[in-house]
């Protein structure tokens, strides 16, 4: 069983790195209803997200910036689940929701990366007055 557990790890892991060398979402969203510059100064990460919100739910959302692999492959996954969501789901999202979203336990040390981009949207809609 542990073997199995193992490489479904591995599985997310390369997944991550995946997102990493291709990711979702990655642009400037012109005419963006909220955005929010965060970093991580820890590790160096920075991220911008820019939000388009319609009847209270988000209608795209993107991000610019650079990062680790664990902070770019999460905003991708992150802003992919996003579109379509309502705008108080996302505001009330916590960070053990976005870890069992990406499917990888970033411990202690690369919590800040994992969770860079869910900071910067809900910081982004807490701005938001639509």
């Amino acid at each position: 069983m542990e073997d199995s557990d193992d490489e479904i790890k591995k599985l997310y892991a390369e997944a991550i790195i995946s997102y990493y060398e291709h990711p979702h979402n990655k642009r400037k969203l012109e005419s963006a209803d909220a955005e929010f510059k965060e970093s991580n100064p820890v590790c160096g990460d920075v991220l911008t997200v820019y939000i388009k919100v319609k009847d209270k739910k988000i209608e795209d959302i993107s991000f610019e910036g650079q990062g680790c692999a664990i902070s770019i492959g999460s905003a991708s996954i992150f802003t992919d689940f996003a579109k379509g969501k309502d705008i108080e789901l996302i505001r009330k999202f916590s960070v053990k929701e976005l870890i069992d979203l990406i499917k990888i336990d970033p411990g202690p040390v690369r919590l800040n990366c994992a969770t860079l981009i869910l900071r910067a949207t809900q910081k982004a809609l807490s701005k938001y007055k639509g």
